[in-house]
């Protein structure tokens, strides 16, 4: 059974076992699957109302765009279990074997694409986050400031998930690259998540 057809109960259960996947990368893509979700679902309140007409296509643009992130990011559940296996292989290959360098780097290399993606996409779950906190009805604000907190622990847990991996690479420059593109994602967006969830708890506290 795919990861992503199990219950949540399920799922859980298997998060908290000795099993081996899912993890920290596929908890990541969830809580990112989640943000985008809560984005969506701000979007559906909001279009069809007479209050918000000015705005319908543009938010209708962002409930579109959310929804196909929210399947994304549930691919990457999977894509980033499936990277696993190959891994623990290689890890368990013989340090005298003659490919073991090869085959770990490849490995490697293929784990760190799944949670590289997260980062990226909840990116773009967080941009759109911030559309639907101007657009959006005000009824769902606090939704808004909910998808910015879970898309911010999202990319965090799924930047760990890159670095753990990116520490065994060979090709120190690769690692480097990639890395660097994550730690700029990370300086962009997480001051924004902040930002936009401090903005809807002053707004629904009153504060202005």
């Amino acid at each position: 059974m795919e990861l992503t057809e199990q219950t949540l109960v399920e799922f859980t259960q298997a998060l908290a076992s000795k099993a081996p996947v899912p993890g920290g990368g596929g908890a990541a893509a969830l809580a990112g699957a989640l943000s985008a979700a809560l984005c969506a679902m701000v979007g559906q309140f909001t279009v069809g109302k007479k209050k918000y007409a000015a705005v319908e296509a543009e938010v209708q643009a962002v409930l579109d765009r959310a929804e196909g992130l929210r399947l994304r990011l549930l691919e990457l559940v999977e894509e980033d279990a499936r990277a696993f296996a190959p891994l623990s292989r290689a890890y368990a290959i013989p340090k005298e074997d003659p490919d073991r360098a090869r085959v770990l780097e490849e490995a490697a290399l293929g784990a760190c694409r799944a949670p590289a993606e997260m980062v990226r996409r909840c990116g773009e779950v967080l941009e759109l986050l911030a559309e639907m906190g101007e657009k959006g009805s005000r009824l769902l604000i606090s939704d808004v400031g909910c998808g910015a907190l879970l898309c911010r622990a999202a990319m965090e847990s799924a930047a760990m998930n890159v670095y753990i991996n990116t520490r065994s690479l060979q090709d120190r420059a690769a690692a480097g690259r990639l890395e660097d593109e994550i730690d700029g994602l990370l300086q962009l967006s997480l001051p924004r998540a902040d930002a936009l969830a401090a903005a809807v708890t002053r707004e629904i506290r009153g504060e202005g």
